[in-house]
């Protein structure tokens, strides 16, 4: 997975980019770039205006992101870009959340920044520094005022922001035998799968905290109260874990999270202070997926997941296991919402506009119209809505 898209001839290394192939927040409308522009400009009063402000974009494509805040700032005149046509499927993100009003308002970032853009004593376009954070090489009609490199910087004191990077963190994947946990191997050039090794034991670990406490009971519901596929007919649903808790039934497969764990743990250790912001879609302990969620992308269609270079490979994350590597990182509590509630805390409306507009200002209708689709694809609960926001503040004070 990891030849297969940060190699030399890897999917996000060479070729025209994931803009050819998908869609994310960043490529459906501008109206992204303005909510994070809302949240940066709350973050930037919260740590008192540094006299120099980090937006760190970790996995940034071809600086899509960045080229927009960089015109909404004022650091660049450029046009934004606004991505490729709605004919390009976005990646569908998780079902919708349980997430409630209350856990957005707790945190600063949001509830604060809903309403008009923070006044500093000196422009951020005179303060902000941008940093694209990715292994393909630099693209020639990058800004010159975006940096561009291939490792995350030291010493963060900003917004560092990854959309979608997560899920394409290489990690391995495990199918539960009678035997336990082993290790699923693939052909790299067929996508043929074979079952391998049993698991090592940091890999068992994850496993049993992370992933096997879902999986469903004779009734039908997960050990944490939330309703799973039912197993496959004929599987045993006696193995315990080392935990105590039942095992998945045989033929069950499981993504082990840990290098995703690992990668974020190390990217909020890269501030110093400042917002680690993670978005992307995926799942929590309760509602693991029983099949894995493995997939590819290329071309605006779903694929095989062929670790061959060719194409995305792809998993949805363990958003939960991952707040929790990054907060025993950073010493302080994180906030997990779902996009549709992120969004809406900072301004954006997907409300239809009146009629009574049509009548005064066709023109002005329309592009109301208009605004409001794309907020309404950004906050599809069954979409791009139902992507994870996980926010973990670092050294920002109370």
């Amino acid at each position: 997975m990891s030849t297969a898209l940060y190699g030399p001839d890897g999917f996000f290394v060479s070729g025209p980019g994931p803009l050819a192939h998908f869609r994310t927040s960043v490529h459906a409308s501008p109206v992204f770039a303005s909510c994070l522009l809302r949240l940066l400009s709350a973050l930037d009063a919260t740590l008192g205006h540094p006299a120099r402000l980090d937006v760190v974009d970790v996995g940034a494509g071809r600086g899509e992101l960045l080229r927009s805040l960089s015109v909404a700032v004022g650091v660049s005149g450029e046009p934004a870009r606004s991505g490729r046509s709605g004919l390009i499927p976005p990646r569908a993100g998780s079902p919708e959340t349980l997430t409630t009003t209350a856990a957005v308002r707790s945190s600063p970032f949001l509830s604060a920044s809903a309403g008009s853009l923070a006044t500093a004593p000196v422009p951020l376009a005179e303060r902000v520094r941008l940093i694209a954070v990715e292994k393909a090489p630099r693209p020639a009609d990058l800004p010159a005022e975006i940096e561009w490199v291939d490792e995350i910087p030291q010493g963060v004191t900003g917004l560092l922001v990854a959309t979608e990077w997560l899920d394409n963190v290489p990690l391995d994947l495990a199918v539960c035998t009678p035997e336990g946990w082993r290790y699923l191997l693939v052909d790299p050039a067929t996508g043929e799968e074979s079952t391998g090794e049993p698991v090592c034991d940091e890999d068992a670990e994850w496993l049993d905290r992370w992933w096997s406490s879902a999986v469903p009971d004779a009734t039908g519901l997960t050990t944490e109260g939330f309703r799973a596929a039912r197993p496959a007919e004929g599987s045993s649903l006696t193995a315990r874990s080392r935990s105590g808790r039942p095992e998945p039934p045989t033929g069950a497969r499981a993504e082990i999270g840990r290098t995703r764990d690992d990668a974020w743990a190390e990217a909020v250790g890269h501030l110093d202070r400042g917002l680690a912001l993670a978005v992307d879609y995926g799942h929590l302990r309760g509602g693991r997926p029983v099949g894995g969620t493995l997939t590819g992308y290329r071309g605006g269609r779903q694929v095989a997941p062929v670790p061959d270079g060719s194409c995305d490979v792809t998993a949805h994350v363990a958003m939960d296991s991952v707040a929790s590597a990054g907060e025993r990182v950073a010493r302080c509590a994180y906030t997990l919402v779902s996009q549709r509630e992120a969004l809406r805390a900072l301004g954006a409306d997907g409300g239809r506009p009146p009629l009574s507009l049509a009548s005064r200002d066709p023109a002005g209708y329309v592009r109301a119209l208009a605004a409001a689709s794309a907020v309404a694809e950004l906050t599809d609960p069954a979409g791009l809505g139902g992507h994870w926001w996980l926010l973990q503040p670092v050294d920002v004070g109370s």
